[in-house]
């Protein structure tokens, strides 16, 4: 058991989507680590109870809270529920992070249309939606934060993932814009965006692609030490992974040269997409 944390965001009240997956889990324990009370949302009562009790364990020492709110967020009657919820609190929200999400791979003509509004509707609509509801409470705080949790596929469009690239395209618009629409505010609105990491978002066949394709994976303590640099860096955005950083400046600058690289990996990534 650890015995001793950072206080280094003691002032931070934190909601966090997606709290039980691979990533939302190191993001909590980054967080509580860090002095930071705790607003965990998921979908699973169970599991939310779970890492609640293992995030109290690992310091029985620390004073930060732990509060979970199990609901689906693509449901607005369960998001009305969860912003009543946050007013009975002792503290209030000054730090968003919109971490929930699916994945996909398939072929556009494999994906069924409610797969694909399934996922445009978990990464791009109900992120939106959750953050224009808590727009009011952030902006009574003296500093807050918004952050979308992104993906290299926001940036590079990539065969075999068109709804989630889609979906993480618009999300990494959406922050910029409400970056730019809350300039003169409090609130600092910013993405990260990570590359392939080990969750349970990822299946055995994008394990397989993975593979065949030399990419990297990171593990999902490497990104929350990365979500722990943009909370204290002024950027507005942060890429992970090299070389991943660069292929998402040359496919903003000369998209050409990137389509040709990747499309020399099209059999490769079709053969996958078509397996059973």
């Amino acid at each position: 058991m650890k015995n001793q944390s950072s206080t280094k965001m003691q002032n931070s009240n934190v909601l966090l989507t997606g709290a039980t997956g691979g990533m939302g889990k190191a993001f909590s324990q980054q967080l509580f680590d860090n002095g930071a009370n705790l607003v965990l949302i998921g979908r699973d009562s169970h599991k939310l109870n779970d890492l609640k009790t293992e995030l109290l364990t690992s310091n029985i020492s620390a004073t930060n809270k732990v509060e979970i709110f199990a609901a689906d967020l693509v449901d607005s009657e369960q998001r009305q529920a969860l912003i009543e919820y946050l007013a009975t609190l002792t503290f209030d929200i000054n730090l968003l992070i919109n971490n929930a999400g699916i994945n996909q791979f398939s072929l556009l003509e494999q994906t069924s249309g409610s797969e694909i509004n399934r996922i445009i509707s978990t990464n791009t609509i109900a992120p939106i939606q959750l953050t224009q509801a808590l727009l009011p409470m952030l902006l009574k705080q003296d500093s807050a934060q918004i952050i979308n949790i992104g993906s290299t596929f926001g940036s590079i469009g990539f065969p075999g993932y068109s709804a989630y690239c889609a979906s993480k395209f618009a999300l990494r618009g959406f922050s910029q814009t409400l970056s730019r629409e809350l300039a003169d505010t409090n609130v600092n609105v910013k993405y990260l965006s990570p590359r392939a990491t080990k969750t349970n978002l990822i299946s055995d066949k994008i394990k397989q692609l993975n593979t065949a394709l030399n990419t990297t994976t990171d593990l999902p303590e490497r990104v929350a030490l990365e979500l722990l640099k943009l909370i204290e860096q002024n950027k507005t955005e942060r890429y992970i992974g090299w070389p991943e950083k660069l292929f998402v400046r040359i496919n903003a600058l000369f998209p050409s040269i990137v389509s040709k690289s990747i499309v020399k990996q099209l059999p490769i990534i079709q053969k996958f997409a078509c397996e059973p």
